[in-house]
């Protein structure tokens, strides 16, 4: 079975999350990932929890498979001799230190280039490599605190809240994915690498969508609205008889279908509920009606009505449902691993289904350094420098 990205080999010099995320990504895909840590203990989200698994990290797991993994000492000379070396036959750097880290090791794109003229080299900062917050720490929480997210997070009452996962670090990593992808393709064409800058703050403000759109347009700045939608009624949040759901009506047809099957039919012929532009400005008038019939039924037979006719609708599941989930278990989202330490471990699978080359995982998420001699023994190192380097803690 041949794989997308095969023979595409990646250096990775990321930790945490946007960084693995985005090369584990690409290991999905085929390509060769070798991921490089400190000796000192490597990656932070190795010692993130609970929980662990045999002293493995959930969090460690979930963005780093199909990558080896060497340690190294950057700071020393023989350890940037290694990643130059490891430069020269490589495809891909990617990178998250801060701003100038790079540079001030001499391991800066223009030295990399120079030893590797397609080298494709992405940098993932808080802030990117210009502008005013360029030094600035940048991490997940304060990017969506200073990009809107958390504005238009929450409902009236609650105040700014934050997403349930580290959305901006994903979207970062997923950005980052396809900008590496697209310098390869160009690559393909010129013969030579580029340098590739993405900022955290940038990807998230970029993710803003229509909510920066609606303001750009009318100048009003969006507030919160809880699980509803800024430009279209009725999506949103629902309480039936037993558990909240979800109904999400797109357009007027699938409306007038929802009205007549909560019998409800006049509301589509009402002037104020007529068209989606109406539904919005008297949103509040229809919520209460559609509420207060919802509340007469429980969430299963609203949603089994609503579902043979077409309604866009759901259940509100709590994680543990997932695992259970006809449509995840088709799809073999959720898939069952052997680890050397941990021993048998889940995880989420790719997303992509490609037909003639599929996502897979191929390898576990490896232990710190597990894969250290074989990768300098492939550069040409000898056990005994190994050991000397070993000694040394340079690797």
């Amino acid at each position: 079975m041949s794989h997308a990205l095969k023979g595409v080999k990646v250096l990775d010099l990321s930790r945490v999350l946007a960084g693995p995320y985005c090369s584990m990504i690409l290991g999905d895909l085929g390509a060769q990932v070798v991921k490089v840590e400190g000796p000192e203990g490597g990656d932070d989200t190795r010692k993130w929890g609970p929980p662990f698994q045999k002293g493995v990290s959930a969090y460690y797991l979930c963005a780093n498979r199909n990558k080896k993994s060497l340690t190294l000492n950057l700071k020393s000379t023989e350890g940037k001799d290694i990643i130059k070396k490891l430069v020269k036959e490589s495809d891909v750097v990617i990178h998250n230190f801060k701003t100038g880290t790079m540079e001030r090791l001499g391991l800066g794109y223009e030295t990399l280039k120079n030893i590797n003229p397609g080298i494709v080299f992405c940098s993932i900062t808080g802030f990117g490599e210009t502008g005013p917050y360029k030094n600035l720490p940048g991490y997940d929480f304060i990017i969506q605190a200073m990009s809107g997210f958390m504005s238009i997070t929450g409902d009236r009452d609650s105040g700014p809240q934050k997403t349930g996962i580290a959305i901006t670090d994903v979207l970062t990593g997923l950005y980052a994915c396809i900008g590496i992808q697209a310098a390869l393709l160009e690559r393909e064409r010129s013969g030579l690498g580029q340098r590739i800058d993405i900022a955290l703050y940038d990807s998230a403000v970029s993710a803003l969508i229509n909510i920066a759109s609606n303001f750009l347009m009318s100048g009003q700045t969006p507030e919160p609205l809880g699980n509803s939608h800024p430009n279209i009624v009725p999506y949103q949040c629902f309480q039936t008889k037993d558990s909240d759901m979800v109904v999400a009506v797109g357009n007027d047809r699938q409306f007038a279908a929802l009205c007549r099957l909560m019998g409800l039919a006049e509301l589509a012929e009402d002037s104020r509920f007529a068209t989606n532009p109406k539904r919005v400005e008297n949103r509040e008038v229809l919520v209460s009606i559609l509420q207060k019939r919802l509340t007469e039924a429980g969430a299963d037979e609203w949603i089994r009505l609503f579902r043979d006719n077409n309604i866009p609708c759901g259940p509100i599941q709590t994680i543990n449902k997932l695992e259970e989930d006809p449509q995840l278990l088709a799809r073999e989202t959720i898939q069952t691993i052997d680890h050397p330490t941990a021993g048998k471990i889940k995880m989420i699978g790719s997303p992509l289904k490609l037909s003639r080359t599929p996502a897979k995982v191929r390898y576990y998420p490896p232990d710190a350094g597990e894969h250290t001699n074989e990768i300098l023994m492939e550069l040409g190192y000898d056990e005994d420098l190994i050991r000397f380097l070993k000694k040394n803690k340079i690797i």
